[in-house]
């Protein structure tokens, strides 16, 4: 069953699952901490989803995020946990009926290969391709520059055969702010993570639903202080969660997650201490 809000039905997309070092997923917080909540497995990596969004309405299909897609060497495929079979967001749409050629528009909250590498493949001449030809690209303009002359900070995240293609799209859209490009949706844009990423925020009447993205990977990852070794800016991580987190509890936002290994989505709480607590999942 879908969630329906602001006159969008909304469903996750399954495009698979990875495993990332966990003492680099939660920063400074001790490894005592953090494995009682994400066990890791031999190689000291924890199992994350990769959870792409789909909003049906107003005439579109909007994607959200497109997993990692397949373009990978066995031994990337090895250190990252992934099986290729099991990465595809084009199985994830069909789970739902959806072809690649229904996606009218794909929304990236930012080009790191987890979550842009689906918006390519590898075509039958061996060249890249875009795997939603005809659909509008949307990504922050401070997103796309950065990913295109990647720090060596970042340079392991945006890779160039996940980055390259989308300058070939036609349907490029490189915006700058958060401004609704559809009725009711529209995006929190955060830079403590890394520069120009933009966050869904979906609102209706029905209430609001925010896809965090790697503002909050997980719902493991609700503490403020608890901000990936990934994190560009972790003071900047934190104060852009806290505000967010503050507006969630208190207007009642669902939550969606997009790494999160087992709950997609969830409301959040705020007790007498200052914690935040995810409360019962939310069903789809």
């Amino acid at each position: 069953m879908s969630l329906a809000i602001g006159g969008w039905q909304i469903d996750p997309v399954d495009t698979g699952r990875f495993w990332l070092d966990g003492g680099a997923m939660f920063g400074v917080v001790p490894w005592t901490m953090w494995s009682k909540l994400n066990p890791p497995d031999a190689k000291n990596r924890i199992e994350l989803g990769m959870r792409a969004m789909l909003l049906r309405g107003h005439g579109r299909t909007v994607l959200v995020d497109c997993g990692a897609g397949e373009k990978w060497s066995a031994k990337l495929a090895e250190i990252y946990g992934m099986t290729p079979a099991g990465s595809a967001v084009e199985r994830g749409l069909a789970a739902l009926g959806v072809k690649t050629a229904d996606v009218t528009d794909l929304v990236l909250t930012h080009l790191h290969f987890d979550h842009a590498g689906g918006l390519s493949r590898l075509g039958p001449d061996g060249a890249l391709e875009l795997v939603f030809p005809q659909a509008l690209h949307w990504i922050q303009r401070t997103n796309l520059d950065w990913a295109r002359k990647p720090h060596e900070r970042e340079k392991a995240s945006y890779l160039e055969e996940h980055v390259g293609p989308l300058g070939e799209a036609p349907g490029l859209r490189a915006i700058s702010g958060p401004e609704p490009i559809y009725p009711g949706l529209s995006f929190v844009c955060c830079d403590g993570h890394t520069f120009g990423q933009q966050l869904p925020l979906v609102t209706g009447p029905e209430g609001t639903l925010f896809y965090c993205a790697d503002l909050i990977p997980t719902f493991s990852h609700l503490p403020v202080p608890w901000v990936m070794g990934y994190d560009l800016n972790a003071l900047l991580s934190m104060r852009e969660k806290r505000g967010v987190l503050e507006r969630a509890a208190k207007e009642g936002w669902i939550v969606f997650s997009e790494h999160d290994p087992g709950t997609a989505a969830a409301r959040v709480t705020l007790d007498d201490k200052g914690r935040f607590s995810p409360g019962p999942a939310v069903a789809f």
